[in-house]
C-alpha cells in the first residue's frame, strides 16, 4: 500500500477544522515502530469513552486483550489491516484501523471495508482531527477499490453515533460485542462511497 501522508497546514483549512492556524495536522500510515503508540492511544481512548459505563473487571480484560503491544504489532503485520495515525504538531492525536474482512449480513453495500477502530484522544475532540481522519479513511477505501465502508458503534455511544451520522453513515443493523464478560449491542453503520 502507498505509504504516504497528508498535511493540513493551510491557515484557512485549519481554521475551518477548528484548529489553531499554526498547528500542523498530518495523517500517515503506521508500521511496526508505531505499535506502542497505537496501543497507548487505543487504551486511553477506549478507557476515557467507556470506563464510566462498564465494570473495572470488564474494562481491564478488554484493554489487556485488545491493546497489548504484542496484539497491535500482530495487527499491523496483517496485510488485511491498514492503520492511519493522526499527528498534530508531531504529537499523536488518534488513529483509525481499516480492515478488509467479511462483512456482516446487514452490510449490503458492494465491496465493503470496515473501520474497525476510530479513536481520537479526548483532548483533541471537537477540533477537526476526527473529520480529517474520516475523510482520509474514505479516500483510502475508494483508492483501494471499495464501494462501501462500515463500522460498529456501541448503541449507547451517542457522541460517536452523532459524528458518524454527520459523516453520512446510516444504521443498517446490529451485532453483538463482548466487552470482558458483558455482551453488548453495537449498531452497524455503513456509508456508500461515490465512484
Amino acid at each position: 500500500m502507498n505509504k504516504g501522508f497528508i498535511d493540513i497546514g493551510e491557515p484557512e483549512l485549519a481554521s475551518e477544522l477548528g484548529m489553531m492556524e499554526n498547528q500542523q495536522l498530518r495523517i500517515r500510515f503506521a508500521d511496526a515502530v508505531d505499535a506502542e503508540t497505537l496501543a497507548e492511544i487505543g487504551r486511553k481512548s477506549f478507557y476515557d469513552a467507556f470506563a464510566k459505563d462498564n465494570t473495572p473487571e470488564d474494562m481491564a480484560a478488554y484493554l489487556a486483550e485488545a491493546f497489548s503491544v504484542e496484539q497491535v504489532t500482530k495487527e499491523i503485520a496483517d496485510a488485511k489491516n491498514l492503520f492511519l495515525i493522526v499527528e498534530i504538531d508531531g504529537q499523536p492525536a488518534g488513529y483509525a484501523k481499516l480492515r478488509v474482512n467479511e462483512a456482516p449480513p446487514a452490510v449490503t453495500g458492494k465491496k465493503p471495508i470496515e473501520i474497525e477502530r476510530f479513536y481520537i484522544l479526548q483532548n483533541w475532540h471537537g477540533r477537526g482531527s476526527a473529520q480529517s481522519l474520516m475523510q482520509r479513511c474514505l479516500e483510502e477505501a475508494k483508492q483501494h477499490g471499495h464501494q462501501t465502508i462500515f463500522l460498529g458503534v456501541w448503541e449507547h455511544n451517542q457522541r460517536a453515533i452523532a459524528f458518524y451520522h454527520k459523516c453520512g453513515f446510516v444504521k443498517v443493523g446490529e451485532h453483538p460485542f463482548l466487552l470482558g464478560s458483558d455482551l453488548q449491542t453495537d449498531w452497524l453503520m455503513q456509508y456508500e462511497i461515490e465512484s
